[in-house]
């Protein structure tokens, strides 16, 4: 089970904000709004951003908007650290702690599904995978692609293949590692009870209408690429099979690296890849808690509610 705050009188009247929704809906945009209203600092749960080495393919905020507002957890590893939902659950709290003691209101940030439900929920503790089980998964991946994997993943945990992610390499590789690990299937896991936090959460789900939201992940894969996203991958090769890299925007890339496919269908694939990340995201945050939905734009209307 999570780690828990001790419940504290001085806790009940504090507010975390959270902000989700699908990738490029604007959720770093709105997340500075609000800090900048409630005079406060965000926290990102966006398990990407965590790495200095990945920030083209990861669409971090950029400098002025990293000056506009205290950000946490933004460029705080390096790609050789292993860091998991578990220790950022641990220690966004211990964080948390310390924001409260200055702030009445405190806004996290991010797409993350599993490190948003991390923070709020708290998680049970996954096993850790042998070295060798990851090397050799990873090694089929490289040699093979997803699908044997995909196909393994659907043999023996079901359950979690009907609801996972399949096409993120990531997540179906973990999965594996869980099952080859202990014998037990990763959705196995998944029956904890919810921890109750001594703050009160409002989750902000930002939304918009399908089109423009494609239209606005396509226009970023452009700008990633125009801004150098190629020598940023080309860069990391020597960490190809870190979890982090073994998503959108880094696996296309890869593959064109390899000479398996050429860049303008990497770009496409990035795109697709892209369009059908953000349809899991919203469908997730609305199965997920209590996320209350907006209009990306609807300052007005987000701030009634939260007054």
């Amino acid at each position: 089970m999570g780690w828990k705050m001790n419940i504290d009188d001085r806790w009940e009247h504090k507010k975390l904000i959270i902000v989700v929704g699908p990738t490029a809906v604007g959720k770093t945009a709105m997340g500075i709004s609000l800090a900048k209203h409630f005079k406060t600092e965000i926290i990102s749960a966006d398990s990407r951003q965590f790495y200095r080495e990945m920030s083209i393919g990861t669409a971090k905020p950029d400098t002025d908007e990293l000056k506009e507002v205290k950000h946490h957890f933004i460029d705080s590893h390096t790609i050789e650290d292993e860091y998991s939902a578990g220790d950022f659950e641990r220690d966004a709290l211990s964080l948390l702690k310390l924001l409260f003691e200055n702030h009445d209101v405190v806004v996290m940030v991010g797409g993350s599904g599993l490190f948003v439900r991390a923070v709020c929920e708290g998680l049970d503790n996954l096993p850790k995978a042998p070295i060798a089980v990851r090397e050799r998964l990873n090694g089929i991946f490289d040699r093979e692609g997803l699908e044997p994997l995909q196909q393994k993943l659907r043999e023996v945990d079901p359950d979690y293949y009907g609801e996972a992610d399949i096409h993120n390499p990531q997540r179906v590789i973990r999965a594996l590692e869980v099952y080859e690990t202990t014998g037990q299937p990763l959705s196995s896991y998944h029956v904890q009870e919810m921890v109750k936090r001594p703050f009160e959460i409002v989750t902000i789900g930002l939304n918009m209408e399908r089109q423009r939201l494609y239209d606005r992940i396509n226009l970023r894969v452009d700008k990633m690429i125009e801004k150098g996203l190629v020598n940023e991958v080309r860069s990391l090769l020597a960490y190809r099979n870190k979890p982090a890299l073994l998503t959108v925007g880094y696996v296309e890339i890869f593959d064109f690296i390899d000479g398996k496919i050429k860049l303008e269908e990497a770009i496409s694939r990035i795109k697709q890849n892209s369009r059908r990340y953000a349809k899991r995201q919203i469908t997730w945050f609305k199965k997920y808690g209590n996320t209350v939905w907006f209009e990306s734009d609807d300052w007005e209307g987000i701030l009634s509610f939260l007054r």
